[in-house]
């Protein structure tokens, strides 16, 4: 199993953040905490990636090309220009343009795509199967995105795309004898580009995103503030849900 957290890292580079306004620099969007709430994943064997720099610098968890991750709704970019919360991440005449955005691709994105291709065929030809875990956070309000308050849980399999029918239904199964949490499939969040690009179920790659509300581990969420209660109370949830995927994917390569 592979697990990405694309979002993890705040950190900016000295020359990028002079541009920046202070929304831009703060990295307001980051998927703050991952590592410390799924701090188990390297004793179930998961092998993790994570990224060098903030989504404010490239967004590896969209296309290279720059198309929309979801059509006719708002989106942001391969290297954003505004928050989630519509401010301006450069300051007047800051923004990039075509060929540093070019730049920025093959300097930072291409490494990190290249990381999972790699590790992926590894796996794969070590193990027979393999899972990608693409793992993010978002606050539970966010009105540029989705109207009113987020799931707790949302789990994104590009419509069954990108993994086994049997394996979504094993997640879902899972996260749903949570009755403290709420749960969505599919809905507002599919899977972004990670999640489609590599899950590839008839060749024995299943893929999804786990779009985790950090109201379920920070309080309260503006400001942002780490709670380790709250993130004590979902962890069992979520390593019941990455060891269901585990023994799916052990029994599903026998």
């Amino acid at each position: 199993m592979l697990m990405s957290i694309p979002h993890l890292s705040k950190e900016i580079p000295v020359e990028l953040a002079q541009r920046m306004t202070d929304a831009g620099r703060q990295a307001v969007d980051t998927d703050w905490d991952l590592d410390r709430v799924y701090d188990f994943a390297s004793a179930l064997g998961l092998h993790v990636i994570t990224p060098m720099y903030s989504r404010n610098v490239i967004d590896l968890n969209r296309a290279p090309d720059g198309v929309a991750l979801y059509a006719g709704a708002s989106n942001t970019e391969l290297v954003p220009t505004s928050t989630f919360h519509d401010q301006e991440v450069y300051l007047d005449g800051r923004t990039p343009d075509r060929g540093e955005i070019e730049q920025r691709r093959k300097q930072y994105w291409e490494p990190y795509h290249e990381c999972i291709r790699q590790t992926l065929v590894d796996l794969k030809e070590q193990f027979g199967q393999v899972l990608l875990f693409d793992c993010h956070s978002i606050r539970s309000e966010v009105p540029r995105f989705f109207q009113g308050k987020l799931p707790d849980f949302n789990l994104g399999t590009a419509d069954s795309m990108s993994c086994s029918v049997g394996l979504r239904s094993v997640l879902a199964a899972t996260l749903e004898k949570h009755h403290e949490y709420t749960l969505a499939i599919d809905a507002r969040f599919k899977g972004g580009y990670i999640t489609r690009q590599y899950g590839d179920p008839d060749n024995g790659i299943h893929a999804f995103q786990m779009e985790l509300s950090q109201a379920t581990y920070a309080d309260p969420e503006s400001p942002y503030k780490y709670s380790e209660s709250l993130a004590d109370r979902v962890r069992p949830a979520l390593r019941e849900m990455l060891e269901a995927a585990r023994h799916w994917i052990s029994h599903s390569a026998e």
